[in-house]
């Protein structure tokens, strides 16, 4: 596999870098599906729904949760502008279970305080987080 092609996959938020490597594919969770980009793709620009990443990265597939934002591939880069994203690897699935319950008490029993909105993508956001690691 040393003549491989590969291209170039950075995931950044307004936070920080998240992700720089060198990698076969990346299968991106588009605000109209899931689609694949493999080194030499056409140009594009899509909006990205809050979902997960998969990574495939010599000869294994990883993954990393994004909660929306944008993707750009150009020239076997591919730039993910993402608002929020973890790794896999650094998910931690007790403080994300917490965060589901909570979303979830929140949605049970909305009152006049409760930003219902909200409390959906809270509860998308960690169900994300819960399907990547387990």
């Amino acid at each position: 596999m040393a003549d491989e092609k590969l291209q170039r996959l950075e995931i950044v938020t307004p936070e920080r870098k998240v992700y720089t490597e060198d990698v076969r594919m990346a299968v991106l969770p588009g605000s109209e599906g899931e689609f694949g980009v493999l080194p030499d793709h056409a140009a594009l620009v899509s909006a990205l729904k809050i979902g997960v990443i998969r990574v495939h990265h010599e000869g294994k597939v990883f993954k990393i949760t994004v909660s929306g934002g944008f993707v750009e591939v150009r020239d076997s880069k591919v730039t993910v502008l993402a608002n929020s994203a973890e790794r896999e690897d650094q998910i931690d699935q007790e403080r994300a279970a917490a965060a589901k319950e909570r979303a979830e008490q929140r949605l049970a029993a909305p009152g006049p305080e409760i930003d219902v909105a909200r409390a959906e993508v809270a509860l998308k956001r960690a169900l994300n987080r819960l399907n990547a690691v387990g």
